[in-house]
Order: structure tokens, then C-alpha cells, then sequence
């Protein structure tokens, strides 16, 4: 699984033989097969594993923020963060992460989540939460791909800005939306 996240993170390639995994994982071709029936299921679950890690690292730092606005802004200026403090991580989001838009794992059952709760609180005016979701996605991507893109780019303010857009487009008051995207950040746990 390590083997063919660092493939993916370096080249997003998903047509590696199994034997350049396996000697990248220093493994035996034979005990490939034992985890799994090929490439294409290696890979797959390399990205939901990555995706899962995303979020449990969302978990871990935002635990006690109740406001869904400020969880939704605080997940955005973490990503553009982790863009330095974990690039492999990042880099197999920026390469596979648009295949998963609505799985039910990683930070996209977070997001719906919190999308839920800030929708039935009346926090946010979204009228669809997958259509919200799929905005939410789209741009949390163009904000890793400009991160990756543009290293110069401060990716603090960037995100800043673009949690501040987003809350708008949630419907969260201009005012409030540039206050709660300006919030400092949880302490790391």
C-alpha cells in the first residue's frame, strides 16, 4: 500500500507492473496476491487510504469546533498546509482525489457531514448537499492544484480567500463569512 501511494503521489501512474511494486515495496511478486487480485484494486485502495488519513487528520485537529462554517474554513486553510507538511499525502489527492468526489469515506463523509449539520441548523442556505458537496470538492482540488503549481503563491491567504468564497456560496453573510474564514486554527492535537 506505501509502494503505491509514492507511485501515485510522484507519477499518478496506475499502469506500474506488479513486479515494480512489488520491488518497491521490497516484496516478493507472489505475496502481492495475497492482499490483493491486482493493480487497479491496489491502487483504488491506496487513494480510499489516503483519503481516510486526510480526514482523520481533520478529525484529530478540529475536534471541539462545532461551527460547521468554521469547520468548512478550517479544513480549506488546512489543506493549503498540508500541501508542505504532507505532500505525498497531498499529491495523491491532487492525482486521484477528483475520482472520489462521493465516496463514503476520507474527508468527503466529513464534509457531507458538517454540510448536513450546517444546513439543518440553518448555517448554510445550500439547497442540495451532494451539489454543495461536489462544489466543495472541486474547489478544495483547485486549491491543492494551485498549490502545487504556484509555490510562490502565499497558500495561507489563498485559502483564506477561497474559505471566504465558499462560505459565500453556503450562504454564510458576507461579513460573518470574512470574520469565521480569518478564525485562527485549532491548535494541532
Amino acid at each position: 500500500m506505501r509502494a503505491a501511494r509514492q507511485i501515485l503521489a510522484e507519477t499518478g501512474d496506475t499502469g506500474v507492473s506488479i513486479q515494480a511494486i512489488a520491488e518497491r515495496a521490497d516484496v516478493g511478486f507472489g505475496s502481492f496476491y495475497n492482499h490483493f487480485q491486482s493493480e487497479t484494486e491496489l491502487f483504488e485502495a491506496a487513494v480510499v487510504d489516503a483519503l481516510e488519513e486526510f480526514g482523520q487528520s481533520f478529525d484529530e485537529r478540529l475536534t471541539g469546533v462545532d461551527d460547521p462554517a468554521e469547520l468548512e474554513a478550517a479544513g480549506f486553510r488546512l489543506s493549503a498546509r498540508m500541501a508542505d507538511s504532507h505532500p505525498e499525502l497531498m499529491q495523491v489527492l491532487r492525482r486521484r482525489g477528483l475520482g472520489h468526489p462521493h465516496s463514503d469515506s476520507g474527508l468527503v463523509r466529513r464534509a457531507l457531514r458538517d454540510l448536513e449539520v450546517g444546513m439543518a441548523s440553518g448555517r448554510f442556505t445550500a439547497l442540495d448537499p451532494a451539489v454543495a458537496l461536489s462544489a466543495l470538492g472541486g474547489t478544495l482540488l483547485s486549491l491543492v492544484e494551485l498549490r502545487f503549481a504556484r509555490p510562490d503563491l502565499d497558500g495561507d491567504e489563498a485559502a483564506v480567500n477561497l474559505a471566504e468564497m465558499v462560505l459565500r456560496m453556503l450562504g454564510v453573510p458576507s461579513d460573518d463569512a470574512h470574520e469565521v474564514a480569518r478564525r485562527p486554527l485549532p491548535d494541532a492535537a
